[in-house]
C-alpha cells in the first residue's frame, strides 16, 4: 500500500465525515476510522480521518486520545497531519481546540501553524478574525446557548489565545486575497514576532483555494473542513467521480436525531411537515427509569415498512436548559445519547439499512452502538454531510449506508433530501 498523504485526525464522528467529504469532492480516496485502529491500514487510500469523540472530554484526555491518532498515522506515513474541529469553533477557555494543537506541533516538532474554522459552503466566514455564522456573529447565532459549548465570543483570536500558551495572531483578508505568496511572508513576518498559530480569515471558497499552496509545506494543518477543498491539489489530485462511489443502497429507512440546534430544529419540523412519522423522546422519563428505547423501537415497528421513521430528542434552548437544571449539563446528554444510540441499534437489527444521525455526540454513541470501525465516504448530501458505507455485525447481508450529520448543517428538508440521493 502507497504511504498516505494526509492523516487526520477529527474531534467528532461528524466533523470526520465532514471532512473526509471534502476532501473526496477535491479528489482524495479516503476513508473514515472510528478511533484509532488497532492494526496497520489495509486500503490503499489517499487520506485517513481518525474520528475521535475528543471535543467535550476532559482536555488531558483529548490530549492523550490525539497524540494516540497522530502516532498511527505517523506509523502509516502520513505526510501532513489535519486537525479537524467544528465550523463553529465549538470549545471552551478550557480546550479542547488549544491544548490538542499545542500537543500536536510539540510532537511534530513544528513551531508555526494556522487556525480556522471557515466554511464558506455553510456560511461560516471569517473576516478580520471574526467568526461568522451566516449574516451574524457566531455570538448571535444561537451558538451561546449551546449545551457543552456555549460560544459567546466571535473574536476567535482572543478565543484561542485563551486556551494557548504560545502566542496567537492573525492573517488578515487583505494578505489572503493576494495569494499564496502574501500568505507566506505574512506567515514568515509572524514567526520573527512569535507567533506560532494564526487564525485565517475566509469568506468565499477562494479565499480557502489561494490559502492551500501557502500550507503545502507545514507538518500541520488545523482548521474545520471548508480548508480542506485546497489541499489535495497540492499532491497532484483533482476531482474525480469516482472518488465517491458506493455499494447500492437498499433497505429501510430511518432518522435518528438527539441535536438541540437551531438547523435540526428546523429539519425536524419540515420532516413532519410532510407527514413524516415523528416521535419525541423525553430525557425526563429516561431519568425516571422508563424503557424508552423499547417504546420508539416498539412504535417504531408498524411504520417502518411505509418510509422513514424520525426518532428525536431534538428541543428548544429554553426546554434543553430546563431538562439541564433538573438532571446536569453532562448527565441529561449522556442519557439521550445512550438512549439514541439503543434506538438505533435496534432499528438496523430490524432491517434499516439507510440510517440518517443528527448531532456530532449522538453520532458518535450510534457508531460506537453499531460497531462500525470504519467508513468509505461516499456522495455529498448536503455541504459537510456526505453519504457513507460501514459493515456492521447487525447487517452482515450488505452493511449500511450511514449519514452523520453535524447539528448545524444541512437544509431544512435535509431528512427527506438524504433519501432520495441514495436514489
Amino acid at each position: 500500500m502507497a504511504k498516505l498523504l494526509l492523516g487526520c485526525i477529527a474531534d467528532d464522528f461528524t466533523g470526520a465525515t465532514d471532512l473526509a467529504n471534502n476532501l473526496v469532492r477535491a479528489g482524495m480516496r479516503v476513508v473514515q476510522a472510528i478511533g484509532v485502529p488497532a492494526g496497520p491500514l489495509a486500503a490503499d487510500v489517499d487520506a485517513v480521518v481518525v474520528a475521535l469523540k475528543s471535543r467535550t472530554i476532559a482536555p488531558a484526555e483529548a490530549i492523550a486520545q490525539s497524540l494516540e491518532a497522530l502516532r498511527w498515522l505517523q506509523a502509516q506515513g502520513a505526510q501532513q497531519i489535519y486537525f479537524k474541529y467544528c465550523s463553529t469553533f465549538d470549545s471552551t477557555p478550557q480546550g479542547n481546540i488549544g491544548p490538542v494543537t499545542e500537543a500536536l506541533m510539540e510532537a511534530l516538532g513544528c513551531d508555526f501553524t494556522i487556525a480556522t474554522p471557515a466554511f464558506p459552503d455553510n456560511k461560516r466566514t471569517v473576516f478580520k478574525g471574526y467568526l461568522f455564522a451566516g449574516e451574524v456573529l457566531l455570538n448571535e447565532s444561537g451558538m451561546q446557548n449551546h449545551p457543552l459549548t456555549p460560544m459567546t465570543d466571535p473574536n476567535l483570536v482572543r478565543v484561542l489565545q485563551a486556551q494557548c500558551g504560545r502566542k496567537v495572531g492573525l492573517i488578515d483578508h487583505a494578505v489572503v486575497a493576494r495569494g499564496a505568496e502574501a500568505i507566506e511572508a505574512r506567515i514568515a513576518q509572524l514567526k520573527a514576532e512569535g507567533v506560532s498559530i494564526a487564525i485565517v480569515d475566509a469568506v468565499s471558497n477562494d479565499d480557502l483555494l489561494r490559502m492551500g499552496p501557502a500550507l503545502a509545506k507545514l507538518p500541520l494543518v488545523t482548521a474545520g473542513s471548508g480548508v480542506a477543498i485546497g489541499l489535495p491539489a497540492n499532491f497532484g489530485l483533482a476531482p474525480s467521480s469516482q472518488a465517491s462511489a458506493l455499494p447500492k443502497a437498499g433497505g429501510r429507512t430511518a432518522v435518528v436525531s438527539g441535536s438541540c440546534s437551531l438547523a435540526t430544529n428546523r429539519q425536524v419540523l419540515d420532516f413532519i411537515g410532510r407527514g413524516g412519522a415523528a416521535l419525541a423522546i423525553d430525557p425526563l422519563r429516561i431519568a425516571a427509569g422508563v424503557d424508552v428505547a423499547a417504546e420508539a423501537l416498539a412504535w417504531a415497528a408498524p411504520l417502518i415498512d411505509k418510509g422513514p421513521v424520525l426518532v428525536y430528542s431534538t428541543a428548544e434552548a429554553g426546554a434543553v436548559k430546563s431538562v439541564q437544571g433538573q438532571l446536569g449539563v453532562e448527565e441529561a446528554g449522556a442519557m439521550v445519547e445512550r438512549t439514541i444510540a439503543a434506538i438505533a441499534r435496534g432499528l438496523v437489527e430490524h432491517g434499516v439499512r439507510q440510517l440518517v444521525v443528527a448531532g456530532g455526540e449522538t453520532s458518535g454513541a450510534c457508531v460506537q452502538a453499531l460497531g462500525i470501525a470504519q467508513m468509505q465516504i461516499g456522495p455529498q448530501i448536503d455541504p459537510g454531510v456526505p453519504w457513507c458505507h460501514a459493515r456492521s455485525s447487525l447487517a452482515p447481508d450488505t452493511g449500511v449506508h450511514i449519514a452523520l450529520k453535524s447539528g448545524n448543517f444541512g437544509g431544512d428538508d435535509f431528512f427527506t433530501k438524504a433519501f432520495a440521493v441514495l436514489g
